[in-house]
């Protein structure tokens, strides 16, 4: 595997405003003829639920979605499109050809652990600015946190064997098309992911590169030795030979330690092989057992398959002898139960100093009004146990919180310690400070996935990590559902 190397990472998403569903342009639109355009919006984007009925999710994409903001502008041939759309005005038009980002963005850092309702991004900037970017930063954020997350999940599976084990990304080939698979990759790296085989996902984030030959490279040649010996002889370095296009144990196996030994008598060691298919605990452990027993102890054992946490967990669980676990499909798609889609929103809380609150039936779907700090509570060990939500006051030991879905789910909070959770990344539409690289990124999410709580990264029935809000959010909330409640009747 190559190193990591600082590299200028190129933004995935495009920086075409055009990249939005119609009705953001149309409200824009409206707005600007109500006069109500350059008022100032909060907008909060969350999730409502965890992903894979998990107790966590890794926060990723946050550096690519600054970087589209910095660089929206509309051009003339996005006016001339829009134009021909017969739907918008003259001077609606005319007003965009100057239309530049200028927003606060308040947030997460990027790899840092997540939970349900909490605003991981807030947007404060003028209403049809604030409007236009929601479909751009949803779609960002909820893809690559749903991958980072599922990536997490994987690497948790795989390190629990006693042999211990790493997890690559080789999904592009089942992605959702070519930006699908450069955001898995990239999602999957802060994820905990230590490669991927996406060659421009390497070129665009200087990720490590791991693969070797695929069945074709042996049906090319005479037999499975000679296909074997002319790799070797290509990478006598890198060599990884796959075992199961024949019989992985009656021919890969032997074949691949005939070339091991010759790559020795040459100065070079076999750097690992590959299973494909069958019995993956079965086999592995067979083929560790004949690589040690041949001298060999260092050869890594690879598997693909389509493999996800739970697979990885199952052959570790019955003993199987895999060092690395090359996860595509369920990887690249955020495949498996519960996944598919993020789920995450982008809500109205506040417009020009006034809450805002979407009030409907079901309390999940209603959702926090006013513009909020988010502060995470550890205790004397330095474990993570709250997220609470204040207008503005840090939580303080015997505070009653409530849930933000529940009012009648409340509790007094123990005594913690607490920090401002999210931090101000862009301030009038310019960073304030410079993109984290990858490395830093992943390495904020394993270390914050040390600080949880017992039994939150779980895979099956994790711990339940606490959101809260404060009483002053809770009362706003109150007041705010009686003034819509209190309009609606009086109109």
């Amino acid at each position: 595997m190559n190193p990591v190397t600082p590299t200028q990472q190129r933004d995935l998403v495009c920086s075409t405003p055009l990249f939005t569903d119609l009705y953001q342009l149309t409200m824009m639109q409206g707005y600007f003829l109500q006069g109500m355009h350059t008022q100032e919006a909060t907008f909060d984007l969350y999730y409502r639920r965890q992903p894979y009925s998990g107790g966590f999710a890794v926060w990723a994409g946050l550096e690519p979605a600054l970087d589209y903001l910095g660089h929206l502008s509309f051009s003339r041939a996005d006016l001339d499109y829009l134009a021909s759309l017969q739907l918008f005005r003259p001077e609606f038009l005319e007003a965009l050809g100057g239309w530049r980002f200028s927003g606060t963005v308040t947030a997460f850092r990027e790899g840092r652990i997540v939970f349900p309702h909490v605003p991981l991004l807030s947007v404060t900037a003028p209403l049809w600015e604030a409007q236009l970017v929601e479909t751009a930063l949803l779609n960002t954020l909820n893809f690559q946190t749903l991958v980072a997350t599922k990536a997490a999940r994987c690497v948790i599976a795989a390190a629990s064997s006693p042999h211990g084990g790493e997890v690559v990304e080789f999904g592009a080939r089942r992605a959702q098309g070519p930006n699908g698979a450069l955001s898995a990759a990239r999602a999957a790296f802060v994820g905990g992911a230590t490669a991927t085989s996406n060659v421009e996902a390497g070129l665009r984030y200087g990720l490590p590169l791991s693969g070797t030959h695929a069945h074709a490279w042996v049906q090319s040649f005479g037999s499975e030795l000679e296909a074997f010996r002319a790799y070797a002889d290509a990478y006598p370095d890198s060599t990884v030979l796959l075992l199961d296009t024949v019989d992985t144990l009656k021919s890969g196996l032997v074949n691949a330690l005939t070339v091991a030994r010759e790559l020795r008598e040459k100065g070079h060691e076999l750097r690992g092989v590959r299973l494909d298919s069958g019995d993956l605990v079965y086999l592995s452990r067979r083929v560790r057992a004949g690589l040690d027993a041949a001298g060999f102890p260092d050869v890594k054992i690879i598997a693909s398959n389509d493999l996800d946490e739970q697979v990885i967990a199952s052959v570790i669980a019955e003993g199987g002898r895999i060092d690395v676990y090359g996860v595509g499909t369920q990887l690249a798609t955020a495949g498996g139960e519960g996944g598919g889609a993020l789920g995450g929103v982008y809500k109205l809380a506040a417009l020009n100093g006034e809450p805002k609150m979407k009030l409907t039936g079901d309390p999940v779907k209603s959702n926090v009004p006013g513009v909020k700090r988010v502060w995470r509570g550890r205790d004397r060990e330095g474990t993570v146990t709250f997220d609470v939500m204040t207008l503005g006051e840090m939580p303080k030991e015997g505070d009653l919180v409530s849930d933000p879905t529940n009012p009648l789910k409340h509790t007094h909070l123990p005594a913690l310690e607490w920090e401002d959770a999210r931090e101000v990344v862009m301030r009038d539409g310019q960073r304030v400070h410079p993109a984290d690289d990858l490395p830093t990124i992943q390495a904020r999410a394993r270390a914050e996935a040390l600080q949880l709580q017992e039994g939150t990264l779980r895979l099956l029935n994790p711990h339940q990590y606490k959101v809260s809000i404060g009483q002053d959010v809770a009362d706003l909330r109150d007041r705010t559902v009686r003034d819509i409640r209190a309009d609606q009747v009086g109109s």
